[in-house]
């Protein structure tokens, strides 16, 4: 049977299609370690379902577009 573009839609462990966004800082290596400066900055999508996660460094403002990525 052919794919087609909804057979590529939803989580990418269980196919279910709604999530949860949501925000972690890290800190990077060097100084910004030493002192737990948080410099790096993601958005975590997350499967409703299962939990599966996926991280996404955040340079926008928005999530709508991340979660776009992720359910395909």
């Amino acid at each position: 049977m052919p794919s087609t573009a909804t057979d590529d839609r939803g989580c990418p462990k269980c196919g279910h299609e709604e999530t949860d966004v949501g925000s972690i800082s890290t800190t990077g290596g060097g100084l910004s370690k030493m002192f737990d400066i948080q410099t790096n900055s993601f958005k975590v999508v997350s499967c409703t379902n299962c939990g599966y996660s996926e991280l996404y460094r955040d340079h926008t403002s928005g999530s709508s577009d991340i979660v776009d990525v992720f359910l395909g």
